[in-house]
């Protein structure tokens, strides 16, 4: 796929290499946005059905991502926030332990810590793989007494997978829970939900899906549809949209819009959120996950002729790419790198750079360029 900048405010002079951190949005995304803002200035034009609408649309799209129906869909607003739920609804004893990743992102350590603290079970972290092959050690790390595995599809500080297929089918054996934190690769990466089957998946939407802060979606397995969410909003009870009808309702809609997050309807939020899941499935993930696999390449391609190393393309997600400095990065390399306009992430050990289809061949020469100027 050829570069997709002109869809984007980007400025020439700016290489942008870091969605990792957070994406830029689209065009269509601002006016999106931008309109519902504006909408809101008129309330007189706004009806019941609009408070339900945009938020199915979401759903639909959002479904076609995970590879799942809309009513598994619930919309929140950060990967913490669908996280939580997750915790609030699966069972941990005292003696069990909870899986997670070394330096796994907090938002997915942080919630476990405190079931852990509260049931009387452990946290149980599996060490940072020198070969960059999570995999094996994680299936080290299960046991009979595993009550759930809390990982990422790749690890966000430089993108190093895990075989989520291999997990599930060890916790099918031992009977654990799967929750996984997508944020770092929904829209970028394909899922195979009949392979992985976790019981939650979340994913905050400003990085891959290109989304606005404060927006994020979450994936229930149907057997968790009728939980405990963490709030109780009016618009996830049964015929919610009669506005007319002040009567208490005590039955939630179908699905897993009970865990939505209150004022799911958000007039500015929601509509760019749409925009942004319709643009990605125009261009479709396998195809977006193909193109930035190229320029992943190009770019390990070039550390490695500086020396540099670079995980094995094996354990590598196709649209991040983690360097390594003999001895270690300087600390300030990253902002020596933004001197040059040239934006891409320090974390730990590794720079992270992470391009999306709005970077260009151009893009690509400058980065390999200013790195090699830096070293």
């Amino acid at each position: 796929m050829s570069s997709q900048r002109d869809l984007f405010e980007i400025p020439d002079d700016v290489c942008y290499l870091n969605c990792a951190y957070i994406s830029p949005l689209l065009k269509s995304t601002v006016m999106a946005g931008t309109q519902g803002l504006e909408r809101k200035s008129r309330p007189w034009e706004i009806r019941p059905t609009d408070f339900f609408s945009t938020a199915k649309e979401v759903r639909k799209l959002a479904a076609g991502l995970f590879g799942a129906t809309p009513d598994d869909i619930a919309i929140v607003p950060s990967a913490s926030y669908g996280l939580a739920t997750a915790a609030r609804n699966l069972p941990v004893k005292s003696g069990q332990h909870i899986v997670v990743l070394a330096e796994q992102y907090p938002s997915n350590f942080y919630i476990w810590e405190r079931v852990a603290q509260e049931s009387g079970a452990t946290i149980r972290t599996v060490p940072r793989p020198l070969d960059g092959d999570w995999t094996s050690k994680i299936l080290e790390a299960l046991d009979a007494n595993t009550a759930i595995a809390a990982l990422p599809q790749c690890h966000w500080s430089d993108g190093t997978l895990v075989n989520l297929k291999l997990v599930r089918q060890r916790l099918d054996v031992l009977g654990g829970a799967l929750v996984l934190d997508l944020t770092q690769s929904l829209g970028a990466m394909t899922f195979d939900l009949d392979q992985v089957r976790p019981d939650f998946a979340v994913a905050a939407a400003y990085k891959w899906l290109l989304g606005p802060y404060s927006t994020g979606l979450l994936y229930v397995d149907p057997r968790h549809h009728r939980g405990e969410p963490l709030e109780l909003p009016i618009f996830s009870r049964e015929n919610a949209e009669v506005f007319s009808d002040i009567r208490y309702r005590t039955e939630f809609a179908h699905g897993a819009c009970r865990y939505d997050v209150g004022e799911v309807a958000n007039f500015a939020l929601l509509p760019a959120l749409l925009s942004a899941l319709t643009q990605i499935s125009k261009w479709g993930v396998a195809t977006v996950e193909a193109a930035l696999a190229q320029r992943t390449e190009r770019i390990a391609h070039g550390a490695d002729l500086l020396g540099l190393d670079v995980t094995d393309s094996r354990y590598r997600a196709p649209h991040f790419v983690g360097i390594r400095f003999p001895g270690g990065p300087r600390p300030a390399l990253a902002e020596q790198l933004r001197a040059e306009n040239v934006y891409v992430g320090l974390r730990g050990d590794a720079l992270r750079v992470t391009p999306h289809l709005y970077n260009t061949e151009q893009d690509l020469t400058r980065f390999s360029e200013v790195l090699r100027d830096s070293l």
